[in-house]
């Protein structure tokens, strides 16, 4: 488990320009708005810590990475909501992944995880959206949740609110998605090249049992970011019809509906490639087997002749008078090998060796 609280940058004072906490300043607006001085007294002091500890900073974003059954009672007390459980994250009905809940909003979308392996995988992700903080509920670490928390901590000013960590989040994972895209066409690039070289090259995959491995990842891999991108597709389209989203985050929520529809394009037009080569390398496949049978078949046809001959000549009956000729057996064999030869003449003019 790892749970984490990020909280919005602390706002400078307008006076001397210094950071100070809303729970604890140097100074304080009054009911007029005009800044009053802090106590200075001991006794003005201790009277001003109860005030100070009341005003509760509540986090924009709290991230819960393999959760406990008591970090999300937690989290289900402090904020008053019901956290879904990770068989409800799997849920595929759309009633059961967006949906909008006493005013929190609760999306759930695949996001794609161990891209790089041999297995890559989806895993379910929910963002809530309550009141001014976002909760994040995940079982794995997909690299954009490592990339984004990474941005944060050098630059604080990219979680100042709650809506800014949640499209910050979904541009990062968007943005994966498009780098792991322009891999996978240059992949199959590389594999394009490796189904059509001369099966004389030393490099030549003769079996195609690797290129077929890497065509079948390279597929898996662009079927499971479609379904990451369609989850987000929905996900923008539920977010569109929410009125408490402001001006700037629908026009970040804009951009990034172009860029799923874009990304989910290129993903089209991978799976397209995906399905040529793969019939491209069945098709190699078939015309080397056909070119085994066709030997076999060949070397059938030109030995059937001589085993006629051999056969007959086996039977060793009295009135056959080529048994009791001298030259008979050398005769015999010359036959044989000459209706053997004769064939194999004949398919080679016809270019079917």
């Amino acid at each position: 488990m790892d749970t984490n609280e990020f909280f919005a940058p602390v706002r400078a004072n307008t006076d001397s320009g210094n950071t100070a906490s809303p729970a604890a300043s140097d100074s304080a607006v009054g009911d007029n708005g005009q800044a009053t001085e802090a106590a200075n007294t001991p006794s003005e002091q201790s009277a001003a810590k109860p005030a100070a500890a009341k005003a509760e900073r509540f986090p924009v974003w709290v991230d819960l990475h393999a959760p406990t059954p008591d970090e999300i009672h937690e989290i289900e007390e402090r904020f008053g909501i019901e956290i879904p459980t990770r068989e409800e994250m799997q849920e595929i009905e759309l009633s059961s992944r967006l949906y909008d809940e006493d005013g929190a909003l609760f999306m759930t979308v695949s996001v794609l995880t161990k891209a790089t392996t041999d297995a890559p995988q989806t895993t379910a992700v929910t963002f809530i959206l309550v009141k001014k903080t976002l909760i994040t509920v995940r079982y794995a670490d997909p690299v954009p949740f490592k990339t984004f928390i990474r941005r944060v901590k050098r630059s604080p000013s990219l979680a100042n609110s709650a809506e800014a960590v949640l499209f910050g989040l979904l541009e990062q994972i968007v943005d994966r998605l498009a780098d792991l895209m322009e891999q996978t066409a240059t992949d199959l690039e590389s594999l394009s090249n490796q189904v059509f070289i001369s099966p004389d090259e030393k490099s030549s995959d003769r079996d195609h049992r690797e290129t077929l491995r890497q065509i079948g990842r390279t597929g898996n891999l662009s079927g499971k970011a479609k379904d990451s991108l369609l989850n987000l597709h929905r996900l923008g389209l539920f977010l569109s019809t929410q009125a408490r989203l402001k001006k700037d985050a629908k026009a970040r929520l804009k951009i990034l509906s172009r860029d799923i529809v874009s990304i989910t394009e290129h993903a089209n037009f991978i799976a397209n490639k995906v399905t040529f080569l793969l019939d491209a390398t069945l098709g190699m496949i078939s015309l080397e087997q056909n070119n085994i049978i066709k030997i076999f078949s060949v070397a059938a046809a030109a030995f059937l002749p001589p085993t006629l001959i051999a056969s007959i000549y086996g039977m060793n009956f009295e009135f056959m008078p080529e048994l009791g000729w001298e030259l008979g057996y050398p005769v015999a064999i010359g036959l044989m090998v000459l209706s053997a030869v004769l064939p194999l003449l004949y398919f080679k003019r016809k270019g079917w060796l």
